[in-house]
């Protein structure tokens, strides 16, 4: 059963419930499901394709942000064998907003780095809510270099509001920090594969996100504001949100179409939150997929199609 349900879900609620019931019925009686049921189940999914095939930009937002959505220590644990988490940026401390290590995927060692939000209010507060502080960055960086070093793939997994804009944060060199991941993810002489796995904000999120693919689960947003906050500066009202989320184009049907991410990773429906399990084998046949084709090409051209990547994004009119 999902624990929380969004304003738009809520249609959802009585029935899922009946449903949960009868199952558990036919479990502790241990007797075959009946009629009822199927046709609860089937009711269930008309009800849900009716909901989530027509989400608004505001909506998908709330879906990126949800509460119960499957974090990425739980997509770490569930695709990678012996993950080993180091720690540290070897200047400052270590920054538990950000997640990384080595680990084996399909008889493949790579590196694997990530935003970690928390999965309930403790571990959110101890993970400073997924907003890195520089020293997180710089921990990813040096994970980065040693991957690079080793010739091992890196996979990172994008879940931020953005970075931590607290004056500590702001002493350390947070936008440096930032700057220079930008500039040597551009460089590295490996295969980097990014995934926004919910939100994906600002330059906190572009800090771990110059790949050579750059993928977004289905209900998964990807801006360089908040809808909150840009609506606080164009209208003075961050209770404009709906409004300006329709105008960022940052879901991911919109960021593929724009040309900005190479592809969409479909979710179970009503969310990867309903059947993480489904969601994870998505993301395994895919991952794999995208290594086995990057493992194929060399180095120096490898370096060349990621700065062309990045490079015809946008449109530039000659004055």
């Amino acid at each position: 059963m999902v624990r929380h349900y969004l304003d738009f879900e809520k249609p959802l609620i009585e029935l899922e419930t009946e449903i949960e019931q009868l199952r558990r019925y036919s479990r502790e009686r241990q007797i075959p499901s009946h009629d009822r049921l199927r046709n609860l189940e089937e009711k269930l999914r008309h009800l849900q394709e009716e909901i989530f095939s027509h989400l608004t930009a505001w909506q998908v937002t709330q879906m990126a942000r949800h509460i119960d959505r499957p974090k990425a220590s739980h997509y770490i644990g569930a695709l990678f064998e012996n993950f080993i988490e180091l720690h540290g940026d070897r200047t400052y401390g270590d920054d538990p907003a950000v997640i990384g290590g080595v680990c084996e995927f399909r008889k493949r060692s790579l590196v694997v780095i990530a935003h970690q939000k928390g999965r309930d209010a403790k571990e959110m507060v101890s993970r400073n809510f997924g907003m890195p502080h520089p020293e997180g960055y710089r921990k990813a960086l040096r994970l980065m270099k040693m991957a690079e070093l080793f010739q091992k793939p890196i996979l990172t997994m994008i879940d931020t509001p953005g970075a931590y804009p607290g004056v500590g944060a702001e002493e350390r060199g947070q936008a440096e920090a930032i700057a220079r991941n930008l500039k040597m993810m551009m460089m590295l002489r490996t295969p980097v594969i990014c995934i926004v796995i919910g939100e994906g904000g600002s330059g906190g999120a572009l800090a771990i996100g110059i790949g050579d693919r750059v993928l977004m689960l289905e209900h998964s947003v990807y801006s360089v504001i908040s809808p909150e906050g840009c609506a606080a500066i164009l209208w003075k009202d961050g209770g404009k949100g709906k409004v300006a989320a329709e105008s960022l184009k940052l879901t991911a049907r919109d960021l593929v179409h724009l040309g900005v991410i190479d592809e969409v990773v479909p979710e179970p429906l009503g969310g990867a939150h309903r059947d993480p399990q489904k969601m994870v084998e998505s993301l395994r046949k895919v991952i794999e997929r995208i290594l086995t084709d990057l493992e194929k090409i060399p180095p120096e051209q490898l370096l060349n199609l990621r700065y062309e990547k990045f490079r015809k994004m946008g449109a530039f009119i000659e004055g």
